[in-house]
């Protein structure tokens, strides 16, 4: 039931109106998610401005809004085009819509999404298990917050950030919105809800590929391919769900490729399709995360630069009014969406991260599309790379050649070089490589489709006069044949390896939150009321303590609060309460009782509160819970901070 709610929250929204301006087939099934984020993109300003709640009935009611105006608009373009142009017959020709071909792209999808959901569920152990990275906390605050707030404006969150009073922050929440819709809800606790939007978004990544594929007329035996080994890479999707964890932005780039499957109808336009959807995801991907807008607009430069060259075939006159109100739409839906990420763009641009490889080194990781891999994917790299070789020859997609070109080459100097250039270059991706990197596996499992597809069909024209079978048949055995081959050298697709990495980050008892550590956030929730907060260290995971059993920390952040602010001074000083009445006075301000002191920590070298660190028990602080991993205190003469009647924990028993 409950990855039922999610595979909703990503789906439907999207689907509803992506059918009421007019999608269909295998682009309309991969455009769900990213049409989806787009409603709630645009949905966050305007409900939030408006005044109205965000929760699930009132964003439901929102998308039918939207998708009721975006179906009348096209029916009256489609009565207008009609009327004027009855020579432009709507969509066009796929290479093969025989049931077929459907089919064998279905089993393509099936095989990405199998190995997807294995390599995750492996990796993670179980969908309950807390991601143990540097960002996931902030992540989780963010859903809950949105979600017991009702107004998902960026502007309104910088609590969760150590920020309170800061009505201007800004940090992209739309995948955060949308989960704050679902989580409470059927029983979708907080890891639960994170872990299941996370696998969602693998699934989505082998339908957006054979959705793009399929509408820029890739062979259905190379789309297949291409949708199946797209889960395989390690350096996208599972090196950014370790690392970090960077979850919004590993959904936006998944998204990448249905954008670029719905970019096919500018070419080739039915009605406002195109437009507007392109216009709703642009929405969507800002929301996302701000730098994939300038991902999405290397690759329309690139298609552009096929059309105008001849690789692709356009019909300007056709063509024209429909990419005038992209662009339109885009600008007039996307830009209000990144001017407040301005608020921040200093921060992001000035982040450093120092090289890990040489200029060879990174060469041959892009060449192998392995980048950031100890020991490179051979079996499906260098069939990838050939892969390219054969686009080329065939004329085949070369804008994703281009894009290769182009990807690979910034990784490249990234991962080895600190020039002033190259920081300016990657500054929206606050100059890291990892994330650059996350942009290579799409052209792989691209080149790796069209390899599959011409050494099928020269094995195929190899034995056909040897054996009396169909030409199908006999190309089909030679699908699965290499299919084999290259699962069977590959490990089932890489999935012990990519598990593997998934796992670093998904331990069962730490290192930053312990099975004991949640055991003390839950007698936290049972004896806190509403308002009060939980003096806490930033480094040992107690920053999760809101988002796993909703009681509000002092410490938000592993970051920390600064040095002049009340959160930042009892960091400090707290263990010297007796000396320092401002530290009373700061408990009292903030409402603060108890003292949640865990034994995780984030990082081996991540800095401790250190009152709080060092603190052991005294009159002044007395033990009130206690187990194997953490330890809560009371602190003396801070009980009447709350309402009467809140639980004092005085004659609570220590944990087990």
């Amino acid at each position: 039931m409950n990855v039922v709610l999610i595979l909703l929250a990503f789906w439907l929204p999207g689907l509803v109106f992506g059918t009421a301006v007019g999608l269909r087939g295998w682009t309309l099934a991969a455009s769900g998610p990213l049409l989806s984020f787009g409603i709630v993109a645009l949905g966050v300003p305007v409900l939030g401005g408006l005044g109205i709640r965000w929760n699930l009935l009132d964003v439901a009611l929102w998308t039918v809004v939207l998708s009721a105006v975006a179906y009348g608009v096209a029916f009256l373009v489609r009565r207008f085009t009609a009327r004027r142009h009855e020579d432009w017959t709507e969509g066009e020709p796929s290479t093969d819509r025989s049931v077929r071909g459907q089919v064998l792209i279905g089993l393509g999808v099936l095989v990405g999404m199998v190995v997807g959901t294995a390599t995750f569920l492996r990796g993670t152990h179980s969908i309950t298990n807390v991601q143990q990275g540097w960002d996931a906390p902030f992540h989780g605050n963010l859903v809950r917050w949105i979600a017991e707030h009702g107004d998902a404006r960026p502007s309104t969150v910088g609590t969760i950030a150590n920020l309170p009073d800061q009505s201007d922050y800004f940090y992209p929440d739309t995948y955060h919105a949308l989960l704050a819709l679902v989580f409470d809800k059927g029983g979708l606790t907080m890891m639960p809800t994170l872990n299941l939007a996370v696998l969602a978004v693998i699934l989505s990544v082998p339908l957006g590929v054979a959705a793009m594929c399929h509408a820029w007329r890739m062979p259905v035996l190379g789309t297949a391919a291409a949708a199946a080994v797209s889960t395989w890479f390690t350096a996208f999707p599972y090196d950014s769900l370790w690392r970090g964890p960077l979850w919004p932005y590993v959904a936006g780039v998944a998204m990448i490729p249905a954008m670029l499957a719905i970019s096919r109808y500018l070419l080739r336009p039915r009605g406002i399709a195109g437009p507007v959807a392109i216009g709703v995801g642009v929405a969507g991907l800002t929301g996302l995360h701000t730098s994939i807008v300038f991902v999405i607009a290397v690759y329309f430069i690139l298609i552009l630069l096929a059309v105008v060259f001849r690789f692709e075939k356009m019909q300007w006159r056709r063509s024209a009014p429909s990419l005038i109100a992209t662009v339109v739409l885009a600008a007039v839906l996307g830009v209000p969406l990144v001017l407040p990420s301005l608020y921040n763009a200093g921060g992001v641009t000035s982040a450093f991260w120092a090289s890990e490889a040489t200029v060879s080194g990174g060469f041959g990781e892009t060449v192998t599309f392995s980048p950031m891999s100890n020991f490179p994917q051979w079996w499906i790299g260098l069939p990838a790379f050939a892969g390219i070789v054969l686009m080329v020859r065939h004329r085949r997609m070369l804008w994703m050649v281009a894009a290769y070109a182009v990807f690979g080459v910034l990784f490249t100097f990234t991962v080895s070089l600190e020039t002033p250039l190259i920081h300016t270059l990657t500054g929206i991706f606050y100059n890291d490589h990892w994330r650059i990197a996350a942009l290579v596996p799409l052209a792989g499992a691209v080149a790796f489709g069209e390899f599959v597809h011409t050494v099928t069909g020269w094995l195929a024209g190899k034995v056909q006069g040897r054996v009396k079978l169909r030409p199908v048949t006999v190309t089909l055995l030679a699908a699965v044949l290499v299919g084999l081959v290259v699962t069977g050298l590959s490990r089932g697709g890489y999935l012990g390896r990519n598990s593997s990495s998934l796992a670093i980050n998904y331990g069962d008892n730490g290192p930053a939150v312990s099975k004991d550590e949640e055991a003390a956030y839950a007698w936290l929730a049972e004896h806190t009321q509403p308002g009060e907060r939980v003096m806490n260290d930033k480094s040992d995971g107690s920053v999760w303590m809101y988002a796993l059993a909703g009681v509000t920390p002092v410490e938000w952040t592993y970051y920390g609060a600064e040095p002049d602010t009340k959160a930042g001074y009892l960091s400090l000083w707290l263990n010297e309460i007796d000396k320092y009445q401002q530290v009373r006075d700061d408990l009292t301000d903030l409402h603060v009782r108890y003292v949640m002191q865990g034994k995780g920590k984030v990082t081996p070298d991540a800095r401790p509160s250190m009152a709080v660190a060092d603190l052991e028990a005294s009159p002044e602080f007395r033990v009130v819970f206690e187990n194997a991993g953490a330890t809560v205190y009371q602190i003396e003469g801070q009980q009447g901070v709350v309402a009467a009647g809140a639980a004092s924990g005085s004659d609570a028993p220590h944990g087990q």
